[in-house]
């Protein structure tokens, strides 16, 4: 239970796009997990980027509005980040993340954690 394993992360240039996917080990996409994406730009805090809740509500942080996607299949137990419009400064390692009922900014609030997938945008 809880387990979360990120994979898609690689390489883009600027104004390309990147899906991210991460996998949950028992039933955490199924139940009332708020879900998350949390990225760590180089030589930065760990910042949360978007949340969904277990409704499939999302939030983003400013800065990615109208350029990413979170999305959550149940039936998969997989979580999704869409990616578009890359810009250089989306650069980081992303992380996803799974706290029980509703969703926060907080990164201490997330019980849940996957391993970590670089994302490096650069022309």
């Amino acid at each position: 239970q809880g387990q979360l394993v990120e994979s898609g992360g690689g390489s883009a240039q600027p104004g390309g796009s990147l899906i991210l996917s991460c996998t949950a080990s028992g039933d955490t996409l199924r139940r009332n997990y708020c879900m998350a994406w949390f990225r760590q730009a180089p030589g930065k805090e760990v910042e949360v980027v978007t949340t969904i809740d277990s409704d499939g509500f999302p939030s983003y942080e400013g800065s990615v509005k109208g350029r990413f996607t979170i999305s959550r299949d149940k039936a998969k137990n997989t979580l999704y980040l869409q990616m578009n419009s890359l810009k250089v400064e989306d650069t980081g390692t992303y992380y996803c993340a799974a706290k029980w009922a509703i969703c926060s900014s907080d990164r201490g609030a997330y019980e849940y954690w996957g391993q970590g997938t670089r994302v490096i945008v650069s022309s």
